[in-house]
């Protein structure tokens, strides 16, 4: 093996295959989506994360473990916001790791318009876009 041959682990190159297949959108722009009532924001976060970090004031909540089928609109545990397979659904999560999984999956779903939030609620924060709750700035 050649020294300057970089080798990415298969998390790596399964997060690069998921990313090719989305338009990832960036805090400011999903804020103008969601306010604009173009799309929807899905936070995936465990609870304990989004009360330490905070919350987005205007998300959806469905954790990771029941993502597919709170938004499969052929679900029979589908939420009342999945309409059909063109909904467009922003996920989030903390960094914009596990959303672009998430979202990836569920174009696999079906829902044609999904994406994720490109760098998570991390970047959501850095924008200075608003946000609820929270642990103090120190203690994060």
């Amino acid at each position: 093996m050649n020294q300057s041959t970089t080798v990415r682990s298969g998390i790596d190159r399964m997060l690069d295959r998921a990313r090719a297949r989305l338009r990832r959108v960036g805090p400011k722009d999903a804020a103008a989506e969601i306010a604009a009532g173009e799309a929807l924001l899905v936070d995936i976060r465990p609870a304990a994360q989004r009360a330490r970090e905070g919350e987005f004031p205007d998300a959806l909540v469905i954790e990771r473990n029941v993502l597919e089928w709170r938004l499969d609109p052929l679900s029979d545990a589908r939420i009342p916001e999945a309409t059909g397979p063109g909904v467009r659904w922003i996920v989030a999560c903390s960094e914009g790791y596990t959303s672009s999984l998430a979202a990836a999956s569920l174009l696999d779903v079906g829902l044609t318009r999904a994406t994720d939030l490109e760098g998570g609620f991390q970047a959501w924060l850095r924008a200075g876009l608003p946000v609820r709750g929270g642990a103090p700035e120190g203690s994060r």
